[in-house]
């Protein structure tokens, strides 16, 4: 699914026009990366956590010639999904708290 195919879905689902799905989409992308960007993290209960990780410097290997050649440092993003979302990949009943 891209990203025409998903507002198309929004707009059906929460019966708004396309444009105000589309507006709704790229304003909740942004904030999500905005705030990931910041070293902030963003949880929606049931579907997941987007947030920042950092990675070590590592030695890696050039896989056309076998040499060894140094990966620097840097920041990427992270997401790990909730209990929900997991549940309904698997196709299982997700049970409700009481």
């Amino acid at each position: 699914m891209n990203k025409t195919e998903l507002v198309e879905v929004v707009a059906k689902e929460a019966d708004i026009t396309k444009a105000a799905a589309e507006k709704v989409l790229s304003a909740m992308i942004s904030a999500v990366t905005k705030t990931v960007a910041k070293g902030d993290t963003v949880t929606l209960i049931g579907f997941g956590t987007f947030k920042s990780s950092k990675r070590a410097a590592r030695i890696g290997r050039n896989p056309q010639t076998g040499k060894e050649l140094k990966i620097a440092a840097t920041t990427v993003p992270r997401f790990t999904a909730g209990a929900g979302f997991k549940a309904a990949v698997a196709g299982k009943k997700v049970a409700k708290k009481k």
